[in-house]
């Protein structure tokens, strides 16, 4: 199944969808959706990323560039620069993500949702992706009200012109697709949240964009080095086993599009 054809209504027919993908961490942008980034950019469509945590000066921040580059966006790092759950020396003298008070959070995604004007957003499940980790579940939450938001002209005024992304979508794991990495992730510990297969609105074979891939999840170099951080699992696979587990990658779509006239509840 290829990537949909989603919120064309402002683009030409057979052009890709712009994107803005909202994540917790540098090195989120690969691993989660490194190939449809790389895909979207490729087709001439405008992909950017919001990285809600670590400083801006921060050697993770040129690895966040790199990361960039390599998957061809030619966009500078978008970093909201607050402290990761468990590192707060990320970003010092920040609080961290998860404190952020509600409407601050909410008010920062806007702006950039109104900024880059995208078609489709793209950020992490209900569950946090596969490990659970509490960055990623609160910039799920974050990422679902600035959404809404950015398209009411009297929330956030200050932000910006109000903007209407068509879809959302959320980037999972089926329960079928986790049989290497879950094996690998439990080896150290680390826990494997998946969703019914059911609940998988797009996969999408990203094999032809797994070089620009493969080069941006190196590019985060302090995490290959480590033994428990994905790229480092990663990298110690037969390439085999890793196209297979990285050469995917699995969505669940909400779609945002106002449907006028509807007279009850529509499914």
């Amino acid at each position: 199944m290829s990537w949909p054809a989603a919120a064309q209504r402002r683009k030409e027919p057979g052009v890709l969808p712009n994107l803005l993908a909202v994540l917790a961490h540098p090195d989120d942008e690969a691993l989660m959706c490194g190939g449809v980034l790389a895909q979207h950019a490729e087709g001439g469509a405008r992909a950017a990323v919001v990285t809600a945590t670590w400083a801006a000066d921060s050697p993770r921040a040129g690895e966040l560039a790199d990361s960039l580059t390599a998957l061809g966006l030619g966009e500078a790092p978008r970093m909201l620069g607050y402290a990761d759950h468990r590192v707060p020396e990320s970003a010092p003298g920040r609080p961290r993500w998860c404190d952020v008070p509600l409407e601050n959070a909410v008010g920062e995604l806007v702006a950039h949702i109104r900024q880059v004007r995208p078609d489709v957003v793209v950020t992490h499940d209900a569950y946090g992706q596969l490990t659970g980790h509490p960055d990623h579940r609160y910039t799920h939450q974050m990422a679902l009200l600035a959404v809404a938001a950015a398209g009411l002209a009297r929330r956030y005024p200050d932000a910006g012109p109000p903007w209407q992304p068509s879809a959302l979508y959320l980037a999972t794991h089926p329960d079928s697709g986790t049989a290497d990495l879950g094996e690998l992730l439990h080896q150290v510990g680390k826990s494997v949240l998946s969703v019914p297969d059911q609940h998988v609105s797009a996969m999408v074979d990203v094999r032809p964009w797994l070089a620009r891939k493969w080069a941006a999840i190196l590019a985060h170099r302090s995490q290959v080095e480590r033994e428990r951080p994905l790229p480092g699992i990663l990298s110690r696979l037969p390439e085999e086993v890793r196209h297979r587990v990285i050469g995917t990658e699995y969505y669940t779509r909400i779609s945002l599009a106002h449907s006028p006239g509807l007279t009850h509840l529509a499914p």
